[in-house]
C-alpha cells in the first residue's frame, strides 16, 4: 500500500479507534420520564368558560384601576427601593454572569506567564553541576499558552445555552417578585382602607351612644326615665372606645407594613394619609386563557425556562461520553545562562501546537451517574412546570369565583345597611316619643354597627378580590416577551452513536 494512503488512513483510524472506546462507556438506557403539559388539554370550568373575553391582559400599572394617587405614588417608590427586589434584580446580573463564563469557554484562551529568576548554583563535588559550580546565571522564559475547544459534540455550546435559559429564569423570577411586592402593597393598601371606614363605624357608633345617653338623663331629669336607663347607655362606652383604640393601632400598624414594603422607615409610613379607593370597571377575563398563561404569567415562563435548562443539562451529559478533542499550541522564550534578557533572543525562540484528546474509558460509573442526575432534574423542573400551571388554572378559576360571589355580596350587604338602619331610626323615634324602652334601640343598633361592619368587610374583599385576579393573570408584567420555544424543552434523545451500546 503506498506511504501516502496509509499516513492518511492512520488520523481516521485512531479516530474511529477514540469513538469506540468512548463508546464502551454506553448511557445503560437513562433518560427522562416525564412530559410537559399542554395548558391548553386542561380542563377549564364554569368560571372561566362563561367570563367575558375582550382578549386583554390587564395593564402593566393594574393598581391606577383603583383611582388613589397615593397608592400609585407607593408603589412607584417600593420597585425602586425594595430590598427583596434588589435582590432579585441582583440575581439576574449573578446568572448573565455565569452564561458570560459559561460561554467564554468556547472562545480561543491565550495565557501568558513570564519568569526572571538569578540561580546560584552550588558546589558539590561528587553531584555539582559541572561548570556551573559556584556561579550565578539568569533562569528565565517567556511563554503564551493557547487552546481553543473543538466542541464536536456540542458541550460547551450546550453548557453555554443552559446557562443563558437559567438567566431568563432569574429574569422571569424578578418579575415574579416585581408582581408579588405589588399584590402585597395593594392588598395592605386595602387593609388599612378597611381600618379606616371600621374607625368610621366605631366613632359614628359612639357618637350615637352619646346621643342616646344624653336623652336618657334628660329623661331621667324629666321624670319619665329611669337610672337603669342611664346604667344602661353608659355600659357600652368604655367598650367603644377600646374599639376605637384598637383600630387606630391597626392603621400604625397598616402604615408600618406599607413602609417596610417600600423598603423605607416608619416615618415614612406615618406620613400616609387615608386611602380613596374606588373600582370603577370590572376586569374582564382574556380569551385563550389556558394558552396564553404559558406567556403571561412570570412563575409560568420561569418554570418553563427551567425546563428548557435541563434539557441542555442532558445534551451535556451526553457530550461527556464521547472523546474531547482541543487544541493546544504555544510560543515562547526559554535560556539558562547569559544575561537577563537574552533569553529574548531570536535563537532561544520555541513552539509547540497540536492535538489534545481525552478518552472516557473506565470511570466508575460517573458519566452515568451525571446523565442520570441531568435527567431526573429534567423530570423535576417538568414535574414543577406542570404542578405550576395547575396552580394557576386553579388560581384564576377560584378568583372568577371570589369576584362573583363579591358583587353578589356586596349588593346584599348594602340592603342589609339600608334595612339595620331603618330599624334604628324607628326605634330612636319610639324611644323619644316614649314608645319603647331603650334595650330595642341599643339592639337596633348593635345589629346596625354589625352590618355596616360587613359591608365594609365584603367592599375590602371585593377589593382584593380584583387584585388577586389580576395578579393570577400575570400582573400586566408582559412575561410572554421571553418565553422558550416549544423544541427548547422537549427532552434530548440519546444519540444514534450511544444507543448502540445500550442494546
Amino acid at each position: 500500500m503506498p506511504r501516502r494512503i496509509i499516513s492518511g488512513v492512520k488520523p481516521l483510524s485512531i479516530w474511529a479507534f477514540s469513538l469506540v472506546i468512548s463508546g464502551c462507556i454506553g448511557t445503560g438506557g437513562i433518560a427522562p420520564q416525564s412530559h410537559s403539559l399542554a395548558a391548553n388539554t386542561l380542563a377549564t370550568d364554569e368560571a372561566i368558560a362563561t367570563a367575558a373575553q375582550d382578549a386583554h391582559w390587564p395593564a402593566a400599572q393594574w393598581w391606577r384601576a383603583y383611582g388613589d394617587a397615593q397608592l400609585n405614588r407607593w408603589i412607584d417608590l417600593a420597585v425602586q427601593g425594595n430590598p427583596s427586589l434588589a435582590m432579585a434584580a441582583a440575581r439576574v446580573r449573578q446568572a448573565k454572569a455565569m452564561a458570560g463564563i459559561a460561554e467564554s469557554a468556547e472562545s480561543l484562551h491565550i495565557n501568558g506567564d513570564s519568569t526572571i529568576k538569578r540561580h546560584n548554583w552550588p558546589t558539590d563535588q561528587f553531584y555539582g553541576p559541572g561548570e556551573l559550580s559556584n556561579t550565578s546565571t539568569w533562569d528565565n522564559n517567556a511563554s503564551l499558552g493557547l487552546s481553543y475547544s473543538l466542541d464536536l459534540w456540542g458541550r460547551e455550546s450546550n453548557a453555554t445555552e443552559q446557562a443563558l435559559d437559567m438567566a431568563h429564569m432569574s429574569a422571569a423570577e424578578e418579575r415574579q417578585a416585581q408582581l408579588e411586592l405589588q399584590d402585597n402593597i395593594v392588598r395592605a393598601y386595602i387593609q388599612l382602607s378597611l381600618h379606616y371606614a371600621q374607625l368610621d363605624i366605631v366613632e359614628a357608633t359612639l357618637a350615637q351612644q352619646n346621643q342616646i345617653l344624653d336623652l336618657a338623663q334628660r329623661r331621667l331629669q324629666g321624670g319619665i326615665g329611669t337610672h337603669f336607663e342611664v346604667s344602661q347607655a353608659e355600659t357600652p362606652l368604655p367598650e367603644t372606645h377600646r374599639q376605637i383604640d384598637e383600630l387606630e393601632e391597626a392603621i400604625a400598624l397598616s402604615r408600618n407594613q406599607l413602609a417596610a414594603l417600600a423598603g423605607k422607615g416608619p416615618g415614612d409610613g406615618a406620613q400616609l394619609q387615608r386611602p380613596t379607593l374606588a373600582l370603577q370597571n370590572p376586569l374582564k377575563l382574556p380569551s385563550s386563557v389556558p394558552a396564553q398563561l404559558l406567556g403571561q404569567r412570570p412563575d409560568v415562563v420561569a418554570s418553563r425556562w427551567r425546563v428548557a435548562a435541563q434539557a441542555r443539562g442532558i445534551d451535556v451529559a451526553h457530550a461527556g461520553f464521547y472523546p474531547n478533542v482541543d487544541l493546544v499550541g504555544s510560543l515562547g522564550y526559554m535560556a539558562t545562562g547569559g544575561g537577563m534578557l537574552e533569553f529574548l533572543a531570536g535563537k532561544k525562540f520555541n513552539y509547540s501546537a497540536g492535538p489534545a484528546i481525552s478518552l472516557p474509558i473506565f470511570d466508575g460509573g460517573r458519566l452515568r451517574s451525571e446523565l442520570g442526575e441531568a435527567s431526573a432534574g429534567y423530570d423535576i423542573a417538568v414535574a414543577h412546570y406542570n404542578q405550576t400551571l395547575i396552580m394557576a388554572l386553579k388560581s384564576i378559576s377560584d378568583q372568577l369565583i371570589r369576584r362573583a360571589s363579591m358583587d353578589k355580596q356586596h349588593v346584599f350587604a348594602a340592603e342589609s345597611v339600608a334595612s339595620a338602619q331603618k330599624t334604628y331610626d324607628i326605634a330612636m323615634i319610639a324611644y323619644k316619643r316614649g314608645l319603647t324602652d331603650y334595650l330595642n334601640v341599643l339592639n337596633a343598633q348593635t345589629l346596625l354597627f354589625h352590618q355596616q361592619q360587613i359591608q365594609q368587610q365584603v367592599q375590602a374583599a371585593r377589593l382584593s378580590a380584583h387584585a388577586e385576579l389580576v395578579v393570577a393573570l400575570g400582573g400586566g408584567l408582559m412575561a410572554g416577551s421571553d418565553v422558550p420555544s416549544e423544541d427548547k424543552t422537549q427532552a434530548p434523545k440519546t444519540p444514534a452513536a450511544l444507543a448502540v451500546f445500550d442494546r
